[in-house]
Parts: C-alpha cells; sequence; structure tokens
C-alpha cells in the first residue's frame, strides 16, 4: 500500500508540477504567503486550462444540433416599442395614444418573441388591459401637470423577474417544488411602481433558486439571448433582460447578488442599476434572505434608455434619496478604470474589443470634459472570486441546499447529482454544483484562508471607497467576454466575478451598453461608485450614451 501511495504522489506532483507537500503547507498555514501565492496561481491556472480545454470539446457536443440562431421579428414601424419609459408616460398624459394602445402593443411583442426567447413564464394581460382602461378614464378627469406629479409612469407595462411576488402569478424562483405556488400580494416594489402608474404584465425566467448566471430551470426551461439564441441570457434576471433588449417590456425590475442585475443587461445590449445596499425595498422577494447576505442582495431597474435608470431609481428609492451624493458637475468627476482584475487564472482574459471600448470612452470624456482618467491599481480585485465565495459562506443565513428543499430539510447534492445523471432529480446541475461547493467552502471555514479572504473583504470595501469617495467612478469590465453559448457558463465558473466583488462592497454599480463586437453581441462596461453615489454612475451612464449609443435593436441587421 505504501508504494502504491508514494507512486499516486509522484502521479500528482507531475501532473500539477508542483511537490504536494507545499500544497500541505499552504492548506494549514493560509493560502497567500509570497510563496504560496505563487503556487496556487500555478495551480489554478493549469486546473484552468484543462477545464478550458475540455470545455470547448464539451460544449461543441451540447451545442452541436443547434447549429443556426433563430432570428427574432423587427420592430418595424411601432415606435412605442422604441420610446423609453418617460416618452411613453408622457404620450399617455398628453392623450397622444392610449394607455390600452401601448399594452396591446406590448403584448403583442411578447407574443412575437417568447416562444423563441423564453422570456415570460406567467403573465396578466387580461388584468393588465382592464388597468389600462380605468388609466384612459383618469386621464379624461385629470389636467396633465397634475398627473405628471402623481404618476410619472403611467400607463407604462412593465416585467419583473420571478423572484418577486406579483399577486395572482406563479412565483416559482424557478424551484421545481415551488411550480405551483400562485403570489397571494404584491412585493413591495411592485406596489410602489403601481402606485405611479405602471402596469405589470407578466414575470420573467429564472434560473433555479437565482443562483446561477446562465437563466435555466427544470419548471420551465432556458432562456434564450435576442441577439443570438444559440448564446445566454445571463443570469439571474436572465429572463428579464432578454424581454427588455428584445422590446418587449416598456421596463424591467431584477434583483443582484452576484452581478444578476448587470450580467444580463451586459449579454443583452440593455442598461442595468445595482444600487448601493440598503436604499430599494427587497421585501416579497424568494426565497427570503436573512443575515449579511439581505445586505449583499439589492434590487435595481433593466432599461433600455439611461434617462430611465434616473426616473426609475428616484421613484424606487423614496424617501431614502436625501442619503444619496449630489452629482458634480462632469468636469469634476474623477474617473479611475481597470480593464481586468489584475490576471486572476481562475477568469477568462477581458476580450480586447471591451479594453478598446472602454479607451473610447475614457478618450471621449477626457476630450469634451477635460478628465484625466487615472488607473487604479486595486490589487485586491485579483481575488474577487475568493472573497465573494467566502463571505456568501460565513453570510448567516440558510444554507443554499436548505432553500432546494423549502428549508424543510437539506437536499443531498451528491446524491441529486447521481439521480441527475439518469434524469431523475428535479434540481439542475449547475445548482447541484453550487450546493457541492457549498459544501466544500463549509468545510474550509475554519482554515486561515477563510478569515483572510474576509477579513480581505472588508479591507477591499475601505480601498475602493477612500479612492472614489462621494465624486469618483470607476470604470471596470461587467464580464470578460460577450454573451458565451449556452452551457459554456459550466466551464468558466468563475466570470462572474467582475461583476458580484461589489456586492459584498456594497457600493452602486451601473452596467453600460458600448454597442455590439465583431460577433454582433453586446457589450458593456460598469461605472462603479463610491456608496450613496448611484446619481453619480447613472450619470455617467448617460454621458457614455452620448458617444456610444446605447441599446441596439438585436433585429439591427433585418433593419429592424
Amino acid at each position: 500500500m505504501s508504494i502504491f501511495l508514494i507512486k499516486m504522489r509522484r502521479v500528482v506532483n507531475e501532473l500539477i508540477g508542483i511537490d504536494l507537500p507545499i500544497l500541505e503547507e499552504i492548506a494549514y498555514k493560509g493560502a497567500y504567503g509570497a510563496v504560496a501565492s505563487t503556487v496556487m496561481y500555478q495551480i489554478l491556472k493549469k486546473f484552468y486550462i484543462v477545464l478550458n480545454i475540455f470545455g470547448i470539446v464539451m460544449i461543441w457536443i451540447f451545442t452541436s444540433a443547434e447549429k443556426e440562431k433563430i432570428p427574432i421579428p423587427p420592430i418595424g414601424n411601432r415606435k412605442l416599442l422604441r420610446d423609453s419609459v418617460g416618452t411613453i408616460a408622457a404620450k399617455v398624459r398628453k392623450r397622444k395614444v392610449s394607455a390600452v394602445e401601448v399594452v396591446k402593443t406590448f403584448i403583442g411583442r411578447i407574443n412575437e418573441v417568447n416562444d423563441k426567447l423564453l422570456c415570460i413564464v406567467d403573465q396578466r394581460f387580461d388584468e393588465a388591459l382592464k388597468e389600462a382602461e380605468r388609466i384612459d378614464e383618469l386621464v379624461q378627469n385629470y389636467d396633465e401637470e397634475e398627473l405628471c406629479k402623481k404618476f410619472p409612469l403611467l400607463g407604462v407595462p412593465f416585467t419583473i423577474k420571478d423572484f418577486f411576488s406579483v399577486k395572482g402569478l406563479k412565483h416559482t424562483t424557478g424551484l421545481y417544488c415551488r411550480k405551483d405556488i400562485v403570489a397571494s400580494k404584491d412585493a413591495e416594489i411592485v406596489t410602489i411602481l403601481k402606485r405611479y402608474g405602471a402596469i405589470p404584465i407578466g414575470v420573467t425566467n429564472v434560473p433555479e433558486l437565482c443562483m446561477w448566471w446562465e437563466t435555466l430551470n427544470t419548471v420551465y426551461g432556458r432562456s434564450k439571448n435576442p441577439y443570438d439564441t444559440r448564446r445566454i441570457t445571463g443570469g439571474s434576471s436572465g429572463g428579464e433582460a432578454s424581454i427588455q433588449g428584445a422590446a418587449g417590456s416598456g421596463f424591467g425590475i431584477g434583483s443582484d447578488i452576484g452581478g444578476s442585475i448587470r450580467m444580463p443587461a451586459f449579454f443583452c445590449g440593455v442598461y442595468g442599476h445595482k444600487p448601493t445596499i440598503g436604499l430599494v425595498t427587497n421585501v416579497g422577494q424568494e426565497p427570503k434572505l436573512e443575515g449579511r447576505l439581505e445586505e449583499f442582495l439589492t434590487t435595481g431597474p433593466i432599461v433600455r434608455h439611461p434617462e430611465d435608470l434616473d426616473l426609475l431609481f428616484n421613484i424606487m428609492v423614496g424617501d431614502d434619496r436625501e442619503k444619496l451624493n449630489p452629482v458634480p458637475d462632469m468636469k469634476k468627476i474623477k474617473i479611475f478604470y481597470m480593464e481586468d482584475d489584475g490576471g486572476s487564472p481562475l477568469s477568462t482574459p477581458v476580450s480586447p474589443e471591451i479594453k478598446l471600448a472602454m479607451k473610447q470612452v475614457m478618450k471621449y470624456l477626457e476630450d469634451k470634459h477635460n478628465i484625466k482618467p487615472q488607473f487604479a491599481n486595486i490589487t485586491k480585485l485579483y481575488h474577487s472570486l475568493e472573497i465573494w465565495v467566502n463571505e456568501m459562506s460565513g453570510a448567516g443565513s440558510p444554507t443554499f441546499c436548505e432553500e432546494l428543499a423549502l428549508k424543510e430539510r437539506s437536499v443531498n447534492p451528491f446524491w441529486e447529482l447521481i439521480k441527475w445523471a439518469f434524469r431523475c432529480s428535479p434540481h439542475t446541475l449547475p445548482a447541484l454544483s453550487l450546493g457541492i461547493l457549498e459544501k466544500v467552502a463549509a468545510a474550509s471555514r475554519g482554515l486561515p484562508w477563510h478569515k483572510e479572504m474576509i477579513d480581505m473583504g472588508y479591507s477591499l470595501a475601505t480601498d475602493i471607497q477612500d479612492l472614489l469617495g462621494t465624486d469618483g467612478i470607476m470604470l471596470y469590465p461587467t464580464h470578460p467576454n460577450s454573451a458565451p453559448k449556452h452551457y459554456e457558463p459550466m466551464f468558466r465558473p468563475a466570470d462572474f466575478s467582475y461583476c458580484a466583488i461589489f456586492n459584498v462592497i456594497g457600493v452602486p454599480v451601473t452596467q453600460v451598453p458600448l454597442g455590439l463586437d465583431t460577433n454582433g453581441m453586446p457589450i458593456g462596461v460598469q461605472v462603479v461608485g463610491g456608496m450613496f453615489s448611484d446619481l453619480i454612475t447613472i450619470r455617467v451612464a448617460q454621458e457614455i450614451h452620448q458617444v456610444i449609443g446605447g441599446w441596439v435593436p438585436p433585429c439591427h441587421q433585418q433593419n429592424c
């Protein structure tokens, strides 16, 4: 037996090129000393290469049957589908168009695209039309100025991810054991938006328990990207971003705990805003998070036009807008940038096209406003994934495996994985993988490495706040590449860390589309602000729109 173990050790040594005693020392003494960092980098880099090669083969196998993308119908001359939220509401108030016509137009668009994209998973079209009729009656009895003050969203239809409750609609959170649950009341954010005149028309698809960056579940299936149906929409607000990119809803609402607003918005060519922690209500979401997880989770808008971010965010934040930092003159905003996370072997290298688009933005800001962007050498972003995983695993909430079973017990992810291999599990592979990762992370909490990453997270938050203050922003990639093909996230599991790190830090971030790459897929950039600088990141997003142009209809090649 001893000879066998010696031989096995030699095999492992040859495979990864590192002596096992060094690994043992790292595990027990901490992972990020000078020598240990170099060793871990070598391990992770080789692991990434192996995973990348394996992923290329598996993706080819999985996607070989779907060789051509399915084009979605063009928008044509339906101007309402191109209008901003503010423009639609103004037209309704001025009686240039009826609320009924607005709702019917968006319902028609949903019916055109949903069978191709699988965005909307439950709808309330009949109820929405009745509410639109009541709005048209209201318009006849009030003058325009009064309507503008009371109902800035008058007659605008919106959708919201199946994480929030909408009375009378299914509330599954992508979980099979919730497939028959119907919401008995509206989430608080839905109530707020309705109070200002908006009309909910449906809920949108999410990954299982909203914890993956491809939208797929065993209740409804897989959502698809409006620019290329062979590619992902992102997650967890993937169905929402897809219907926004396809112009099937006036605006959308998502939630974000690890990039769940910003990544889908990036992949689908639209704007998304993750507010400063604690500013917007999360009440009415399922599962209800506890402990620090509730702090990491935020609710925010997903839209096609940057001016709508400002309109919706001010409504959503309510009286807490007094906490927000004022927006300085553009020439006085400090601008920093980083083109990547410093080269972490866990994440894919950032696309040259994204880097070029960021440079174009910086040149525009420098030329127009005489602002010289400065490089932000935040080296701790190199450990974004490790910080996020450790913060999440020690956040003091029911475990992911317990949530998979409605907190009535804890799902055994290893047994479910065996069942999944025989197509007998009600869970998705990403959810089971996360369950296993959770077990591993829980087992490591007693190691020095866990506390080291938690402390590094607090230190990183301080570094970023000190750098940006109340009048600075940082440009940072939303994701290393445009939307990957279906299944690919399983072999690029760490790429979401470009977004996720800012959830545990708590700062506001706005995702801004930067046009299309050579594959015809959207790319973008994050505008990161200091705490309570939401209006500043949104203002910069509006400024970037001047040079890049923002949302591009997905059927642009068909003269959309």
